[in-house]
């Protein structure tokens, strides 16, 4: 019996063991509490883990795309969030990734990022024009929303550090200091509705108005590709707004190392197709997953192999 006990045990111990090879831990970067991309990581991360065989995913906070990218590039097990013009950049090592390019691949295209210029009544700020000489936060440091921000200034003639007195704030932190003062408008890149800035829209003595900006998109894709589109936020989703709002949009991709295994990546990509409502049930931008957005040309980013066989079994080829 002692002996029987002893093999019994070994061979937990061994089972044990081949289990906790087979666990993989992985952190899905997302960006700032009062965005999208967090409580929508929480919704993947939930998925990961529940459906996806010995995987356990953790949604981390962090200040956008561009810190998501760098950590993409730490080889450590990353999924991650971003917008494809950051992508893009880190693919090629340019911009705020000039100490060297990034070994990016495409998971899946999600959903549209709006361009959000906001600011209130009384600030004196009708037109983008009008931001000249004012107290305006581009985003935070590890955004992609200032990476936008700052092409969007630019291409509206201005000087980014000459014509603005800048803060470098993200979306929550922006809207409470246009609540105090501190600020008169703020630059932010996010889905529909972001809770930050409906929270500054119920703020009651705080009347949003939305900058229009729509017409500078295509001096942006003249300098940098054809990233961007002109699009219209409607003045349902915030309260308070009086017209649609015209504005730039970019598209936000999920994306992970090119070394991740074909595997993992293919079981990704399929976990959040086939359980997408639980996504949906978090953020309702998740309704934008669609297998028609899947397409060769929509990142700029190269689709990675894993999620390349997921869609050619769907009946779209990306190569």
């Amino acid at each position: 019996m002692k002996f029987l006990r002893t093999v019994f045990l070994g061979l937990i111990a061994a089972f044990a063991v081949v289990m906790a090879a087979q666990a993989q831990n992985i952190s899905i970067a997302t960006g700032g509490t009062g965005g999208v991309y967090y409580p929508m990581g929480g919704g993947l991360a939930a998925v990961l883990s529940k459906y996806v065989p010995g995987m356990q995913a953790t949604a981390e906070v962090t200040g956008g795309s561009v810190d998501n990218l760098k950590l993409i590039g730490s080889g450590k097990p990353y999924v991650a969030f971003s917008m494809s013009d950051a992508a893009q950049d880190a693919l090629n090592g340019e911009d705020k990734f000039k100490g060297g390019k990034v070994p990016v691949r495409t998971l899946m295209v999600l959903y549209p990022n709006r361009m959000h210029v906001v600011t209130v009544e009384g600030k004196g700020i009708a037109k983008f024009a009008d931001l000249k000489g004012k107290r305006v936060s581009t985003g935070s440091p590890g955004s992609a929303t200032e990476v936008m921000a700052f092409r969007l200034i630019e291409a509206a003639g201005l000087d980014k550090d000459k014509d603005l007195k800048r803060e470098r704030l993200g979306v929550a932190e922006s809207v409470n200091a246009i609540k105090d003062g501190k600020i008169d408008a703020f630059f932010w890149v996010g889905g529909l509705p972001t809770a930050a800035v409906s929270d500054l829209a119920n703020t009651p003595g705080n009347k949003i108005k939305m900058i229009d900006h729509a017409e500078l998109v295509p001096a942006m894709n003249k300098k940098y590709g054809n990233l961007y589109v002109q699009d219209v936020i409607p003045k349902s989703v915030y309260r308070g707004m009086e017209a649609d709002n015209h504005q730039a949009t970019v598209q936000n991709i999920l994306v992970a190392n090119a070394s991740m295994d074909d595997k993992t990546a293919y079981n990704i990509v399929k976990a959040v197709f086939d359980h997408k409502p639980e996504i949906v049930a978090v953020h309702k931008e998740a309704e934008n997953f669609k297998l028609e957005n899947q397409k060769k040309d929509a990142t700029p980013v190269p689709w990675h192999p894993g999620a390349v066989k997921y869609f050619a079994e769907k009946g779209i080829k990306l190569n």
